[in-house]
C-alpha cells in the first residue's frame, strides 16, 4: 500500500509496533546477511537490535515501525507488514531445516514472530498485525502457521501450542534439535496454511503480545540434565516464579537457563538471577551473572525514533 506526502504527515510516531523476528540460522553469514539486507529494504522500518547465538544456531531481528488508521481508528497499515512478508520469503529461500542443528528447540526455518506494541500502540493493534501476516504467511509460502496470545482467539500461549507439538524434545544426541523428526501431517489443526509440513520450512508460530524480556543464565555445568531441573524449579510450569518460562540448553562449554519473562515489572531479571542461584546452590553448581539478549521498550522507541528522524535528514 502507498501513501503520498500528505497522508505520511499524519503518522502518529507514538503508536509504534515492535516485531521480533526469529530464524533457525546464526552460522551462514551469508543467510544472514540476505535475510538482514531484506530487512533493510525498506525505510519505514528499522531495526532496531539483533541477537545472534552459534551455539542455538539462531537468530532474531527485531524491527519497529508505525500504524496507520482509518477515520474511524481501526489500523490499516503497517511497513511492517511488508518487509516481515519479504523477509519470511528471505528466509525460507535460505534456510532448509532438514540441514539444521542446534542446541534451542524450533519447530521451522522461520520459528517465532512476536509483535508488541509500543508507545501509544494497543495489544488490538499488534494482534491485527500478527493475524495478517500470519494469513499471508500460510497462504503464500504454504507453511502450517499457529496463533497464540492476544493473536489467538482463546489467547492460547506458544508453550502450550509448542508442547502439543513436541518443540522441548531434543532428537539429536540427547542435547540437540536436528533435521525435521516430527509427522509430516500435523496431530493438530494450524490458524493459517496447510495441516501438512514441509520438512524443509517446518511450521512458524506467530503471537503478540505485551513486552517480554529474554534473559540467560549460564551455569558452570556440561550436564544438561542437571539444568534441565534447575530451569524447571525456576519456572512459574515448576511451581517457581510466576509469569517465567524457561529452557535448559548445552552452550559452548557450559548450560544456560533461557528465560522467558512474561511480566518483566512483576518479575524481574534480578528474581530470576537470585532464584537460579539459589538452586544451582543446590546442586553444588557456581552461576554467571545472566545477560539480556534485548533492550528495554523505552529503549527501542528511542533507538527508533533516533534512525528514523535521521533517515528523515539526508
Amino acid at each position: 500500500m502507498d501513501f503520498n506526502k500528505e497522508q505520511k504527515k499524519t503518522i502518529d510516531q507514538s503508536i509504534l509496533l515492535c516485531c521480533k523476528f526469529f530464524v533457525s540460522e546464526s552460522r551462514n553469514n551469508a543467510t544472514l546477511n540476505a535475510i538482514e539486507r531484506v530487512a533493510r529494504s525498506n525505510p519505514e522500518t528499522v531495526i532496531v537490535n539483533m541477537f545472534h547465538d552459534r551455539s542455538y544456531n539462531r537468530a532474531r531481528y527485531d524491527l519497529v515501525s508505525y500504524v496507520l488508521h482509518d477515520c474511524t481508528g481501526n489500523p490499516i497499515y503497517s511497513p511492517l507488514h511488508q518487509t516481515v512478508i519479504a523477509m519470511a520469503e528471505a528466509t525460507f529461500n535460505a534456510i532448509n531445516l532438514e540441514f539444521h542443528e542446534g542446541a534451542h528447540p524450533r519447530l521451522g526455518a522461520l520459528d517465532d514472530i512476536i509483535f508488541h506494541p509500543l508507545g501509544h500502540a494497543s495489544l488490538d493493534e499488534a494482534a491485527w498485525l500478527a493475524k495478517a501476516v500470519a494469513a499471508d504467511i500460510g497462504n503464500r509460502f504454504s507453511v502450517p502457521v499457529f496463533l497464540y496470545a492476544a493473536a489467538h482467539p482463546t489467547g492460547k500461549e506458544v508453550d502450550a501450542i509448542r508442547r502439543e507439538l513436541g518443540y522441548y524434545r531434543p532428537n539429536s544426541r540427547g542435547s540437540q534439535w536436528a533435521g525435521w523428526a516430527m509427522p509430516e501431517t500435523l496431530p493438530l489443526s494450524p490458524d493459517e496454511g496447510p495441516n501438512v509440513v514441509s520438512r524443509a520450512k517446518g511450521i512458524t508460530v506467530i503471537g503478540a503480545r505485551p513486552w517480554i524480556t529474554f534473559y540467560n543464565v549460564p551455569i558452570l555445568c556440561t550436564d544438561v540434565s542437571v539444568a534441565r531441573r534447575i530451569a524447571r524449579k525456576v519456572s512459574a510450569r515448576g511451581g517457581g516464579l510466576p509469569t517465567v518460562q524457561t529452557i535448559a540448553v548445552v552452550h559452548e562449554d557450559s548450560t544456560e537457563i533461557a528465560c522467558m519473562l512474561l511480566d518483566p515489572k512483576l518479575v524481574g531479571a534480578d528474581r530470576v538471577q537470585n532464584r537460579v542461584e539459589m538452586q544451582a546452590a543446590e546442586e553444588g553448581l557456581d552461576v554467571e551473572q545472566g545477560y539480556f539478549t534485548d533492550l528495554s521498550p523505552e529503549m527501542f522507541v528511542e533507538k527508533y525514533m533516533k534512525l528514523i528522524n535521521n533517515a528523515n535528514k539526508s
